[in-house]
């Protein structure tokens, strides 16, 4: 016998068989933002008693401070610690926060609280990002000028005009290469002499070495300006562009371990981001269950 729906009635057996749903939306976002915002507080918190440690640890005095990647470990292992406790402390309190759900299933209210846990790990991870933002800029391009200027000043003044204006040295040395005389003259202006050397230490920077032309030239000009033989002269010369490399050399291995530690860095922020989702969502639903059990 097939059963007919009376007038007025939706579905085959009455009103008892409509599907219903709730109104009101799965996402509890008023404890959703409250927890976000206790999440982002402890995070700045936190955050600004890691840069008192940092800064504590560290000193203007060459050999008393801790190794790039000491450093990079430590900075790390803080991150983890302040994902952990903000997103566990954020997604907690979401969880007791938000409305009972009557009527629910089980398996649903703890996905429930899992995204909620979620979505507050993800509200506050934004706002923290665009709060320090600005301040994170102004720090990390504070120090790159700054190590710029440090590598710079190891490498003395020719390395530090090569750096600020490589083409202008350049346009100067093919310059000076026109008007090279034969013989250099010892009474030249010191100026003039000097920014030519420095043009031509600059140059050979660019290169594996210095030409061998620029070298015999050099050492000549080394020569008529200083007053002394040849075999002198080329061995100064030798022993000045021996040290402008190595400290070339020295530089750009401080620059590769900087950016080993800043690759280290962002692979580190990466893993305590996802560890802070984790412990968010885990702290929601343990606070969603405790707040169903009162």
């Amino acid at each position: 016998m097939t059963l007919v729906p009376e007038p007025g009635r939706v579905g085959p057996y009455g009103p008892e068989s409509t599907a219903r749903e709730s109104s009101r939306s799965a996402v509890a976002w008023s404890a959703v933002f409250g927890g976000a915002f206790v999440a982002a507080a402890v995070s700045v918190l936190l955050l600004a008693l890691g840069s008192g440690i940092g800064l504590a640890s560290v000193s203007p005095w060459r050999g008393s401070n801790p190794s790039a990647t000491t450093f990079t470990v430590l900075a790390a292992i803080w991150l983890i610690i302040v994902q952990w406790i903000s997103s566990g402390l954020g997604g907690y309190l979401t969880g007791r926060l938000r409305t009972k759900w009557v009527e629910t299933h089980t398996h649903e209210v703890f996905f429930r609280d899992t995204a909620n846990g979620f979505l507050t790990w993800a509200v506050a991870t934004v706002f923290v990002v665009g709060l320090v933002a600005s301040s994170a800029t102004s720090i990390v391009g504070g120090g790159t000028r700054a190590a710029a200027t440090v590598a710079a000043g190891t490498l003395g003044g020719a390395s530090q005009g090569a750096a600020q204006n490589a083409t202008g040295d350049q346009m100067g040395y093919f310059a000076d290469t026109l008007f090279r005389p034969a013989q250099p003259s010892a009474n030249a202006p010191a100026s003039e002499v000097t920014g030519e050397a420095t043009r031509i230490l600059a140059t050979g920077l660019t290169n594996p070495s210095i030409a061998p032309a620029d070298r015999t030239y050099l050492a000549r000009l080394v020569a008529a300006r200083a007053g002394i033989s040849q075999a002198d002269a080329e061995k100064r010369v030798d022993d000045a562009v021996a040290k402008v490399q190595a400290a070339a050399e020295k530089a750009r291995q401080a620059a590769n371990a900087a950016r080993k530690a800043a690759a280290s860095f962002g692979f580190f922020t990466f893993l305590s981001m996802l560890i802070g989702a984790f412990i968010a969502c885990v702290a929601a639903a343990l606070g969603g269950q405790q707040r169903d059990e009162i």
